[in-house]
């Protein structure tokens, strides 16, 4: 099967759901992105920001690119002038190095705040507290530069279907409570991240709005 067919079945099956799929496109060369390019597709995702640097480089300048994976304060001024969305927000201090970068780019940078829903220590999120407390807190409201615009989450790394769909719930309730309580210009719940090649299908069934799928396209590393 071609990329270009990989992406088309998989929007088909997100038919009827408002759902959208970004292509993750980590570790894959500029050429298997142009593929998809070529098709039409739009959305891409990647991990490291200097892989994603040079393939913004290297691509047509209307991708739409997400970074998806940790991000270090340091890197944050490689993609700044360019990023269409952050999913991996996890303290106020990165918070205030993308707004710092945002800045000096002259652009207001969307972004997800990243919460941990998995049973598993290896990943990375902020809890629902910590999150209610930074968006609460003086030094956000002075963050002109970025805006939240929803939340990420990754499920546990396990063949339980219903403690995943239970961690989508989850997630997808806590999105809907700060979309009603929190009150404040720069954050808008419109976006909820969840979901990757295993368990997209659940995720969107579960509210996701953004899937994150990079084998079910590309094929395994």
């Amino acid at each position: 099967m071609s990329i270009a067919q990989n992406i088309a079945d998989i929007e088909k099956t997100l038919e009827g759901t408002s759902c959208r799929l970004i292509a993750v496109s980590k570790t894959k060369p500029a050429s298997a992105i142009a593929e998809a390019y070529e098709a039409g597709f739009r959305r891409f995702g990647e991990n490291k920001v200097q892989e994603m640097a040079d393939k913004y480089e290297e691509l047509p300048k209307d991708i739409e690119w997400h970074l998806i994976g940790h991000l270090q304060s340091n890197k944050v001024k490689y993609i700044a002038p360019f990023v269409s969305l952050i999913h991996s927000v996890d303290s106020l201090k990165l918070l205030a190095e993308i707004n710092k970068q945002a800045a000096k780019a002259g652009r207001q940078i969307p972004c997800l705040l990243q919460i941990f829903i998995a049973q598993e220590e290896t990943k990375f999120g902020l809890s629902e507290t910590e999150a209610i407390d930074l968006l609460q807190s003086a030094e956000f409201d002075t963050l002109e530069n970025i805006r939240i615009v929803g939340l990420m989450g990754m499920a546990s790394n396990t063949d339980n279907n219903a403690q995943i769909r239970q961690e989508f719930k989850g997630l997808k309730q806590f999105f809907d409570r700060l979309a009603q309580t929190i009150q404040h210009p720069r954050v808008q719940m419109q976006e909820l991240s969840m979901g990757m090649s295993g368990d997209y299908l659940m995720a969107a069934q579960e509210g996701s709005t953004l899937v994150r799928v990079g084998s079910a396209i590309f094929g395994h590393r």
